[in-house]
């Protein structure tokens, strides 16, 4: 008689552990959606909550290169108006080195604003001040400019001192006349030591001549 081998069929897996499992997939991704849909889920937990406040900006920064109040600009501009050639700004600038290549350039400006602003007084404008006055400004009109002479200014400013001299300072002549014949001997150059000199003598007599021209005729 034949044996006959009989195999045992393996059992399937129970349906109800599938469904269980499905359900508890679903349930976990139900769960998690939820979770982040919720509003509370983002809400920080409660207690104190540090806050960084910004510091507020330096409003001084900057402010020693901004531009400059207008008080500021006003006075700039008054400092910088040419102020009046006094008889102690000659005395005090013929002291200063004459073998400076601009001494008598600037002795001639200096000396004519101060002998201009004396001709336009009114006890003494006339028609020979004022002509003198005119050659002494056309004179040294050119001074900035190089090489240009400057015997004509130191005449034209010596002439000028006279005609106010004699208009109304008859005391001064002397002095005057003295200065009219150094101004006609000036070279103006100050190359040499003896040059140099004699510009500067010129300037301290003018500067004396003004200061007296600069007081009340007697």
């Amino acid at each position: 008689m034949a044996d006959i081998n009989i195999q045992r069929k393996k059992s399937s897996p129970s349906p109800w552990l599938l469904i269980l499992l499905v359900l508890a997939v679903v349930g976990a991704a139900a769960w998690y959606l939820l979770r982040h849909d919720d509003p509370q889920a983002n809400v920080p937990p409660a207690g104190p909550v540090e806050q960084t406040v910004s510091p507020a900006p330096d409003t001084t920064t900057g402010a020693e290169t901004g531009p400059r109040p207008a008080d500021d600009e006003a006075v700039g501009n008054m400092a910088s108006e040419a102020a009046p050639v006094t008889p102690d700004v000659l005395a005090a600038f013929a002291k200063t080195n004459p073998a400076q290549p601009s001494y008598s350039r600037e002795g001639l400006r200096l000396l004519t604003s101060a002998l201009v602003e004396l001709a336009d007084r009114d006890d003494l404008r006339d028609a020979a001040v004022s002509e003198k006055r005119d050659g002494l400004t056309s004179a040294t009109a050119r001074l900035a400019e190089p090489n240009t002479s400057v015997r004509p200014g130191f005449v034209a400013a010596a002439g000028l001192m006279q005609a106010m001299q004699q208009k109304r300072y008859p005391a001064l002549e002397p002095a005057v006349a003295e200065l009219v014949s150094r101004a006609t001997q000036l070279s103006g150059r100050t190359e040499t030591p003896a040059d140099q000199k004699q510009t500067q003598e010129f300037f301290d007599r003018a500067a004396e001549i003004v200061r007296t021209l600069s007081e009340p005729a007697s």
